[in-house]
């Protein structure tokens, strides 16, 4: 049975330098948290960088020693600015595929459907989950 859960505290609270790891949301989870509520017609391009969550993987992004992973349609975060995926290697589900190549990511189709770029973490889709916690659990070993 479903349950309801109250959220109280908001993503734009957090620094990501507090943390090791960042784990971004698979599927249609990534969407919502990337969304810009409607306030007419967009000024610049700029404003499509703002959502929190995409301001926190952002700031993230920038910081080395945090591994990023991003399962799934994970990705769609980063997508808003291109230059976090620009030149790495990822994989993702197929439907980020033209979000990730127009921020100029480079789809690597390994048959372990993981793919570890130094600091970032990608894997194809939750049918992968085994094989993309093992990657997370053997980096951030490799990192201590």
């Amino acid at each position: 049975m479903p349950e309801l859960i109250t959220v109280t505290k908001d993503i734009a609270d957090y620094n990501p330098d507090d943390y090791a790891i960042i784990l971004v949301a698979a599927n249609y989870v990534a969407c919502r948290l990337r969304e810009i509520m409607p306030m007419g017609s967009l000024g610049s391009i700029a404003e499509l960088s703002t959502p929190p969550a995409v301001q926190l993987i952002s700031k993230a992004m920038k910081n080395k020693k945090i591994l990023k992973c991003a399962l799934c349609h994970g990705l769609w975060l980063l997508a808003p600015v291109p230059e976090l995926l620009s030149g790495r290697k990822v994989i993702c589900h197929t439907v980020v595929l033209a979000d990730i190549h127009n921020a100029g990511a480079q789809y690597i189709p390994y048959e372990s459907h993981v793919v570890v770029n130094n600091d970032l973490i990608t894997a194809r889709s939750a049918a992968d989950i085994e094989k993309y916690c093992a990657a997370i659990i053997e980096q951030y070993k490799n990192t201590l």
